[in-house]
């Protein structure tokens, strides 16, 4: 049994689904471009910014779009569990195939972190935009 409300759940939910089928336009987009179809990779890519505007209303809605540096805290908080935890985890238990895989991402995971982290530090050092 969930420990969040329905609604939070229901909100999650909606999201990640949103978010996978964004995820999915964009890869056919790119198949689509790549076998020469640059109309049809146009509007998987518009498609999947419709998706994209959802998932934004469901992250709202949900609570989860706080601004400045709590999104930036969150973010980062997220990026270490994935770097530290998650994929290492995974790719422990994975055919050597996919473990590679797991080792790419978690080397732009890495990038990500390092990237996040400047933003918070420049955010914090700011008073204005940065």
């Amino acid at each position: 049994m969930s420990r969040l409300p329905r609604s939070q759940e229901y909100l999650k939910t909606g999201f990640n689904a949103e978010a996978a089928s964004a995820a999915k336009f964009r890869a056919a987009a790119a198949r689509a471009e790549s076998d020469g179809r640059p109309k049809l990779a146009k509007a998987w890519l518009e498609l999947a910014g419709e998706k994209d505007e959802l998932c934004r209303l469901q992250l709202e809605a949900a609570g989860q779009v706080r601004g400045e540096t709590l999104d930036l805290k969150a973010a980062l908080a997220e990026e270490r569990y994935e770097n530290d935890s998650l994929y290492p985890r995974m790719a422990k238990e994975v055919d050597a195939a996919t473990a590679d895989i797991f080792a790419k991402v978690i080397t732009k995971q890495k990038e990500h972190q390092v990237r996040i982290e400047a933003l918070l530090d420049a955010l914090t050092r700011s008073q204005g935009d940065i």
